[in-house]
């Protein structure tokens, strides 16, 4: 009977041991624990491509030039309009102490006969140049002012502003006169007051824009454009 029962049972005791996984001395893990690893390591791979993807799809933030570049041309713009107020300030307030101390008065003296204060009217331009021109000189004064503002928007160069500030000051000063002091708008005679020996008479608005002239051709010379660009030979 045991036998038999060891005859009968030899079978199964062989699918057992045909179906059990040999023990492994080296302490690798059997193959299914690996092909286990090898699915873990696959998905992690492909988590992290997927990271990659999604970080390199997300779109870049633009870098807009223009952005730096507004305030500093919004500080030129300040600047020119800034040195335009001082300089009409500064005409607007001695011409009226001129007007109401100086006028129809003896000259003062500042240094000897070589300078001195005098009042005078001048319906002419600049240095009274062409009395007979002063709607036409209104005209011209108005124009740079136009032009000067137009300029303003492309303006990042600040001796550029400086200069561009003095011509508008000046030519303002000068326009005030014309458009509000007798004998009529558009036709007023400008106040002049600073009298060099041998000079003709001028003005603060007259020096603000021989200034800013003087300036502009220095510039010209350098190769500076308003823009802030220099153009070499």
């Amino acid at each position: 009977m045991a036998e038999a029962e060891r005859i009968i049972g030899t079978p199964d005791s062989e699918d057992a041991g045909a179906g059990a996984e040999p023990e492994r001395t080296d302490g690798t893990p059997p193959p299914e624990d690996s092909g286990k690893a090898t699915e873990q390591a696959a998905d992690k791979a492909s988590d992290n491509g997927s990271d990659k993807a999604t970080e390199s799809d997300a779109p870049a933030q633009s870098e807009e030039p223009g952005e730096p570049e507004q305030p500093k041309g919004r500080r030129k713009i300040a600047m020119l309009f800034a040195v335009a107020a001082v300089a009409y300030a500064l005409d607007l307030i001695s011409k009226l102490i001129v007007v109401a101390e100086l006028e129809h008065h003896e000259p003062i003296e500042l240094i000897g006969d070589w300078l001195t204060l005098h009042a005078i009217r001048n319906a002419g331009a600049a240095f009274g140049i062409g009395e007979a021109f002063t709607v036409i000189f209104t005209i011209i004064a108005a124009t740079v002012i136009v032009v000067i503002a137009r300029l303003a928007r492309k303006l990042y160069s600040v001796p550029w502003a400086i200069a561009l500030g003095l011509l508008l000051g000046g030519a303002l000063g000068n326009l005030t006169d014309r458009i509000f002091r007798a004998p009529g708008v558009f036709e007023g005679a400008v106040v002049d007051f600073i009298a060099p020996k041998g000079f003709a008479v001028f003005n603060l608005a007259d020096s603000a824009i021989v200034c800013g002239g003087i300036l502009i051709v220095i510039l010209s010379f350098r190769g500076l454009d308003p823009d802030g660009t220099v153009h070499k030979d």
